[in-house]
């Protein structure tokens, strides 16, 4: 079967899986809420012929399917959940849950693995072990998301998969162009919670006091300084201020002030020195204002790297089903994270963008968007990529590494 053949035999079926795109986006679950979702996704997969597992990562599932004698094994992975985002789209699928939404096209990726589940179970030629992962709580944000929860549920110690692949929708691309990054690709993302503390007192004297919301000022300032004094200019690093917080009344010099920073890098090396700096620099700031200083480091989601085999094997299969044209293969990295970085440390394999619109398009909206939406027109051809790389990979030859 060619890519092209792959491509003819799912567009009949694009409306049905528009559909449950659908109402993926209408009936919108939160982070290992997604009950509906999961029932939706187990019902279909079991009536395609599928050996259905749930309860994996609480809301999770794999969909298994087995032909012939071969002993190769693909993991394709999807996201289900939706975000805590006023919908404001007036799409008539809108949401019906107040304050959730589909903002990040999770809705999309459930749907394009659906349509290669239904083609590959029908008419899929392949001999190996075919594992479709329907993820939870990839919007979670800490390491107990739900591709961690997965694996300490057993996810590859009951569904071996000698290499995993993941997509991801990206505004700002052309509508269906694929993207590809072999090495790093998207950056770990760690959360740091400060607290200056210091002593009240009257605002018409200073003195007596130990200001710590002039110490937080301050540290602000100084924390712009990380990554431009201490990190390779060569390398990417974020450091953020998202949040500060400090007195209730303008004649009060509040007893403490805290600071909340979003942390990432693209490096092990480069997030290690972050750490350090800045935990070294918030101590120093503090004392230097004769306050005192506590930090809560958490470190969140890793730094999604591919590998090199897979990364190659997954941009082939892109060529070969949309043309060269409509392919990057080496794309730049994200600052934005994903935990299928997880799933990567444990096994090799590739993520992927495929664009969602560019320019003017509706499509264009950045995802975590009140009016964004998924693209509708990226279902058949992601549903035909997953297709067509589950076929190629349990029907060659194993990756050179």
């Amino acid at each position: 079967m060619t890519a092209e053949d792959t491509l003819q035999a799912l567009r009949p079926h694009a409306e049905e899986f528009i559909g449950i795109r659908r109402d993926i986006h209408h009936n919108p679950e939160l982070s290992f809420k997604e009950q509906r979702t999961s029932d939706l996704v187990a019902e279909r997969l079991q009536d395609w012929g599928y050996h259905v597992t749930r309860g994996l990562g609480d809301t999770g599932l794999v969909g298994q399917l087995r032909r012939g004698s071969g002993t190769r094994a693909v993991g394709l992975r999807a996201d289900m959940d939706a975000l805590p985002i006023k919908e404001e789209t007036g799409l008539k699928y809108a949401s019906r849950q107040s304050g959730v939404m589909h903002a990040c096209g999770h809705d999309g990726h459930t749907a394009m693995l659906l349509g290669a589940a239904k083609a590959l179970a029908e008419r899929g030629r392949f001999s190996g072990t075919l594992n479709l992962i329907f993820q939870p709580a990839e919007e979670y944000g800490t390491r107990e998301s739900g591709a961690m929860r997965m694996m300490e549920d057993g996810l590859f110690d009951n569904f071996p998969c000698d290499a995993i692949f993941g997509m991801h929708n990206m505004p700002g691309w052309p509508q269906g162009k694929l993207v590809f990054r072999e090495g790093p690709m998207m950056a770990s993302s760690d959360k740091v919670f400060i607290t200056l503390n210091g002593r009240g007192g009257h605002a018409a004297m200073p003195h007596r006091a130990a200001d710590p919301l002039v110490a937080a000022a301050s540290l602000v300032m100084a924390l712009q300084t990380v990554v431009s004094r201490n990190v390779d200019p060569l390398q990417t690093a974020v450091v953020t201020v998202g949040m500060m917080q400090s007195g209730i009344a303008n004649n009060v010099i509040p007893q403490s002030a805290k600071l909340a920073l979003s942390v990432r890098a693209l490096e092990q090396s480069v997030r290690d020195l972050l750490q350090k700096r800045i935990s070294e620099l918030v101590h120093a700031q503090a004392q230097s204002f004769n306050v005192t200083a506590e930090v809560d480091y958490q470190r969140g989601y890793s730094a999604l790297v591919n590998s090199s085999a897979e990364t190659e094997f997954a941009r082939r299969i892109g060529i070969e089903l949309v043309g060269a044209d409509q392919v990057v293969l080496q794309g730049p990295a994200l600052t934005g994270s994903e935990d299928f970085a997880f799933m990567l440390e444990k096994r090799p394999g590739c993520y992927l963008l495929i664009g969602n619109g560019d320019g003017d398009s509706a499509g264009a909206c950045m995802v975590h968007n009140p009016s964004y939406d998924f693209n509708d027109d990226n279902v058949v051809i992601g549903a035909a990529y997953w297709t067509r790389l589950a076929e190629r990979y349990l029907s060659e030859a194993p990756l050179a590494g």
